[in-house]
């Protein structure tokens, strides 16, 4: 098959979203024809019909479909190149792309990461940090997405380099004058009989506990899922339920609102983390003293 011009897949995707040549020529500033021109040859170039041809209108085939989400992919990741590129000639000499868990960002990466770029010599580096679940660091990491990766050690880290750094402690986080806050001691199996609030079913934090409690032999009981540490901390203020979260994040909403943060005593709550890449020795310069300094901060902490 033919290389397949940017062009033209962006002008597919415009004919795609607005069902409609005539609407996406409107929109791209191009005639017509010009468009039709181009996807006849775009589906000469895969050899099959991308779109049909409605009286009022077109659609993709499912062939167009597939070609449309990897045209999105591959628009945005030709996005990234060029802003990439554009910060080199703004003078920025290192650029490192971090995916990390939502617990490593909120606990210690960010204020990590800031450290490192007050640093003088680390005035021409830039660094983008994006969050995802444990599966998609990893998958980002695998697929070169990301430069570094930062997740739950527990995750599966087989073909890829990685270094401890940092952890965490689960605990059970309470509303004020809830039965449990009276506790000093808590396992997972002694909240079972209570109301939950949830993060999201994939995250790591919840893959754990379904397993754990199902080892416990009941399942949680969730009242409410919340998207992120803060929904879910506010939903245990509200006095709707408890939640397993980190206790090192849960602390500074304690103290505010009066919470109970009782640390879970399974031995699976005290959590590492670990940075991982795909080849040590194919990092650039300011990947590895990025890695340099977390793996230092995390021995000093």
């Amino acid at each position: 098959m033919r290389d397949l011009d940017l062009t033209t897949l962006r002008l597919f995707i415009a004919v795609c979203e607005s069902r409609s040549i005539a609407r996406a020529a409107e929109q791209q500033a191009i005639v017509g024809s010009a468009i039709s021109k181009r996807l006849a040859a775009l589906e000469d170039t895969v050899g099959t019909p991308l779109l049909i041809r409605r009286r009022h209108g077109v659609e993709p085939t499912p062939a167009g479909e597939t070609l449309l989400e990897h045209a999105r992919a591959l628009l945005a990741r030709a996005a990234q190149i060029e802003r990439d590129m554009a910060g080199y000639a703004a003078g920025v000499r290192g650029h490192v792309r971090v995916l990390a868990t939502q617990s490593a960002i909120a606990e210690s990466l960010a204020d990590d990461v800031a450290a490192f770029l007050k640093m003088p010599a680390h005035g021409d580096i830039r660094i983008d940090m994006e969050e995802a679940v444990s599966t998609q660091v990893l998958r980002g990491v695998r697929e070169g997405g990301a430069s570094l990766g930062i997740c739950w050690d527990a995750a599966d880290l087989r073909g890829l380099h990685h270094w401890p750094w940092r952890g965490d402690h689960l605990a059970v986080v309470m509303p004020p004058g809830h039965t449990l806050a009276r506790r000093r001691h808590l396992a997972l199996a002694d909240t079972l009989p209570f109301q939950h609030v949830s993060l999201p079913p994939e995250s790591a934090v919840q893959v754990m506990l379904q397993r754990a409690a199902a080892l416990a032999g009941a399942p949680i009981n969730y009242r409410v899922v919340a998207a992120t540490f803060d929904a879910a901390l506010r939903v245990v203020r509200s006095q709707l339920a408890i939640a397993i979260l980190p206790a090192e994040l849960s602390a500074p909403y304690a103290e505010a609102f009066g919470l109970t943060v009782t640390p879970l005593s399974d031995a699976w709550a005290r959590r590492r983390f670990a940075i991982c890449c795909r080849d040590e020795h194919a990092l650039t310069p300011a990947a590895r003293l990025l890695v340099a300094h977390l793996v230092a901060t995390s021995r000093a902490a």
